[in-house]
């Protein structure tokens, strides 16, 4: 019991030296929450939490799971193994994000290819 209060403590410790991330997230409805994570947390693994810790007051858009969950950050669409570190939030400040349930993201660049498509059209004049 003992060596197990001290893995406890040695993991507390650990936990509290990480730097913390702040994030604000809104729903389609306009309704917000604030969680904390580590940079280390994943788009997935924040879905997850969410999820499972489904705030008071957001009732009328729970969702059947975790999986259908997507994080949307400054416009795009965080997929799934995305951490926070990668994106290099400022530690201890807020960030905004968006949660929506959507169960399929759009293929990345789909949006660019589309615009590549329509440039690589062919204009061509015809002199007589």
């Amino acid at each position: 019991e003992l060596h197990q209060r001290n893995l406890i403590r040695l993991e507390c410790q650990f936990w509290c030296r990480l730097p913390k991330v702040n994030l604000r997230l809104i729903l389609v409805s306009g309704k917000t929450q604030d969680f904390i994570f580590s940079p280390n947390d994943s788009a997935m693994d924040i879905a997850k939490h969410v999820f499972d810790n489904w705030p008071l007051g957001w009732e009328e858009e729970q969702v059947s799971s975790a999986s259908i969950l997507r994080l949307i950050f400054q416009g795009r669409f965080l997929h799934g193994n995305v951490t926070l570190g990668a994106l290099k939030l400022p530690p201890g400040r807020t960030t905004v994000m968006h949660l929506v349930a959507r169960e399929t993201l759009p293929e990345p660049n789909s949006h660019g290819q589309r615009n590549r498509e329509k440039t690589a059209e062919s204009n061509c004049c015809l002199l007589l």
